[in-house]
This record gives structure tokens, sequence and C-alpha cells, in this order.
């Protein structure tokens, strides 16, 4: 790691923070009054998962959360980012709310407090009720309006203690990856369904917006995309025109609605399909932000694909550049890229990176440690090229490792590894990880204003 990390740079009140979502650690999917959601479906269809893995048990979060509090307590961390689950809270997706399932979170909370960590709720992690998908999921406007709903009820149970909330989690992949491609519940292929989801997931945002500034006490209520830098694989023009699309379809489109730009108009061509707009819904989804999520994984390297789906744009493999167990390239100048543009071209006011990982084929050693050097290394490098950012203008207010531990990854199953912490699914027995250890040491050894930094 050659890498210096400029403290210096980072704000008196950096937040330093790990991540998680409800169905890819919490488990107890059938335990306090809990309803079905699409990735119950999803995950329990043939050939949807790897393994036909299903986050049925995943890390029994729900039953071992005071144990997990204490593996935050060992890394250090003073924030700490997790959903809450749709279906636990309101089983239906609408109407009736079930007291049992808020408690969960109400108990969480509390432990957190209690523990000196301070909480920050995404609303939407991509576990939509199943009875609303029976009556059109995201393709429908009413799914806007009970998310809505079901932020009122979560923002009045906890919005006296949580103040820090996020509407919805990359609803990049809710839409184009569970839409477009299939790859993701609700598993379409359909790109009118795609775009009108896309639609009504920003709708969304912005209603949930208005309902917890209402609901809660003195609320930071963000949004969190993921984003990628943009390039084109040779200087053909073609080429040139496809990462233009590419970052519209990952990008612009979901930046702009929400900074008041409207949807944007090139890529509505390149869709062809018309949104199911009304007159308002346009400032609704513009709703002032408090503060911006980045999620950064991978940079985009795109060649034209005339013959495929919209955008029309293919990821291509760059030979020599290094890459995760996922098969994602690594380039950490990418989340300094992506910090400073939101900065410059969004007039951010504040930025979170919500989430930055990597996943690796880890094992737990016969002396049991777990060495994971790469993601050492991978932590290490996105730190610095935030708190370069940082020194260069970027906003940034804090950094939440993906993930606490390793746990349900969603299509991929158990079979990929983000975490700080190893999870021995047979067991649940968590280990701390090298890159736990160094993310800990980092956060440590932070030094006060003044004094010499120590990475």
């Amino acid at each position: 790691m050659t890498d210096r990390i400029d403290f210096a740079a980072l704000p008196d009140d950096f937040a330093w923070g790990v991540a998680t979502s409800a169905y890819q650690i919490e488990g107890a999917v059938a335990e306090g009054g809990r309803g079905p959601s699409i990735w119950d479906t999803f995950s329990h269809a043939p050939g949807r998962t790897h393994n036909g893995d299903t986050g049925d048990r995943a890390c029994d979060h729900y039953h071992r959360w005071r144990e997990d509090i204490g593996l935050m307590r060992q890394l250090g961390v003073g924030a700490y980012r997790f959903s809450i689950a749709w279906p636990r809270i309101v089983p239906d997706g609408d109407g009736k709310v079930n007291a049992e399932g808020l408690a969960f979170y109400d108990r969480l909370v509390d432990g957190l407090l209690e523990a000196g960590i301070t909480p920050s709720a995404t609303l939407y992690h991509w576990d939509l009720p199943q009875a609303l998908q029976d009556r059109g999921g995201w393709t429908s406007r009413e799914t806007a309006e009970h998310l809505a709903a079901y932020a009122s009820a979560v923002a009045g149970k906890l919005g006296d203690r949580v103040r820090h909330w996020a509407t919805l989690n990359e609803p990049l992949c809710s839409a184009w990856i569970g839409h477009l491609e299939g790859r993701m519940a609700p598993g379409l292929r359909d790109l009118t369904a795609a775009v009108r989801a896309s639609y009504h997931l920003l709708l969304g945002h912005g209603l949930a917006t208005a309902a917890i500034r209402a609901g809660a006490t003195d609320p930071e209520v963000g949004i969190v995309n993921n984003l990628s830098t943009v390039e084109p694989a040779t200087g053909s023009p073609a080429d040139a025109a496809a990462a233009v699309r590419m970052d519209g379809h990952t990008n612009r489109w979901w930046l702009d609605p929400v900074h008041g730009r409207g949807f944007p108009a090139d890529m509505r061509e390149v869709y062809g399909v018309e949104l199911p707009e009304r007159p308002g819904d346009a400032e609704t989804i513009a709703q002032p932000l408090d503060w911006l999520g980045l999620n950064y994984y991978f940079p985009a390297v795109v060649a034209a694909e005339p013959d495929g789906p919209p955008p029309f744009a293919r990821q291509v493999r760059r030979p020599g550049v290094p890459r995760t167990g996922m098969d994602w390239e690594i380039d950490a100048g990418g989340i300094e890229a992506l910090l400073l543009r939101l900065t410059r071209e969004y007039a951010a006011r504040k930025i979170y990176v919500t989430e930055n990982g990597s996943a690796y084929p880890d094992v737990v050693t016969a002396d049991g440690t777990v060495e994971d050097p790469e993601r050492t290394d991978y932590l290490h490098r996105h730190i610095a090229a935030c708190a370069r950012a940082t020194r260069r203008g970027a906003p940034l207010a804090g950094y939440f490792a993906w993930s606490l531990m390793d746990n349900f990854e969603w299509a991929y199953g158990y079979d990929k590894r983000f975490g700080l912490f190893h999870v021995d699914y047979a067991t649940q027995a968590r280990t701390l990880k090298d890159s736990g250890r160094h993310y800990a040491e980092l956060i440590g050894s932070r030094p006060r204003r003044g004094t010499p930094p120590a990475a």
C-alpha cells in the first residue's frame, strides 16, 4: 500500500462506518409478522441464484443483532448504515403496520445509540413486499405512494432518535437489473416496465422525503446511487457515443431528476418509452436533498453494441488491469473523480460514500485468522482517494465500508464475500479479517488536528 491517507483533509466530524442491508443479513423471513418480499420469491425460483441460495437465514442478524453491534464496537466505527425491511413493517405493502416489526428496529436503534454508534437508516434496499409486486410493483404509481406511507410509519416510530435517512438504495439496480436485465428481483426483461419502474422509484423518493421530514425530528434526508466513471474502450466515434449513453444510463438518469433538471432528453430518446408523468411530479422528485450517497465499486469501460439492449453499449475487459472476485475492474481513482463530479456538476452540499468494498474468496486459516491482502489494499487505496477528493473540495462527510460481514450477495448467493468479518454460514461464527483489523487501525490512528497522519 503506497497511497498515503491525508487524514488532515477530512472534517473533524467525519463518519467512519459500515453498511449492510436487511434481506442480506437478517434471516427470520417468516418471523415477527414479516411478509414475503420479491427477493423471497426470486431466490426460491429455480435457477435464479447461485446454488439456489436464499436469504431465509442469511447471517441470522434478526437474532444476533446484539452480537453484531459488538462487531462494530470492535472496529471502532461511529456510524452504521442499515436498511429497514418494508415487508417486516407493512407485510402487505400497504395498510396495517406490524408493531412487532417496528419493535425490532426500535431495539436495534437503542442498542446502537447505547454503543455510541450513530444509526443511518435506508428505507428501501430492494425488498419490495410481494403483495405490491402482485399489483404491478414499481411499474405502478401506487407503489410510490405506498413507499411514502411506509416511510411515515417508520419515521414516526424511529425519527426521534434516527436523524440520518436514505430513501432508496441504488434504484438503478431495482429498475435496470431487476426489470430490464432480469438478473435481480423481480426478474423481468421488459424495457417499458424498466423505464416506468425507474420513474416511480424516483417519484417514491420524493414522496418519502416529504414523509420523513413530516414525521422525524430534524432529519437529514438523502438518496443513495451506485455510480461509475465511464470511458470509451477506443477512440472511435461509435465508442465515444456509447460512453455518453452509458453515462446517461448509469449516472445522469438518476442524478438529473433529483436535482431539478428532469430526465435527460437524450436518454428519453434512447429508451423510446413515454414516462408516466403528471403535473407536479418533477417538483416532487426534486425535493431538496440534505446529502448525496455514493456507492462506488468499479469503472465502466464501454464499446458500442448497436444490436444490444439500451443503452446499446457493453462493458469490455481491459487486459492487465486488476479485478476483484466479482470480476470488477479496480480503479480507486474513480471514486475521487465521482466525488468531484458530484461537487462540481451537481453542487452537492454533503456527500457520504455509503458503500465501497470488494469481494474475494476468503478462508479462515488453521490459526483462526483470515488473510485478505487484496481487500486490505482496496480499502486503503479507496479511502486515500476519498481524502484526496476532500482536499480538492468535495464535501465528503463520511465513509461506510461494504460490508460489516459476509452476507447473502443477491443472485450470487453466498459465493461472494465482501465482509470485514468472515461468516461461517453453518455455525454463524464471525471472524475478523485482516482488512477489518486494518480498517479499525485507520479509524483508531486518525490524528487530531495539528499532528502528522499515521498512514
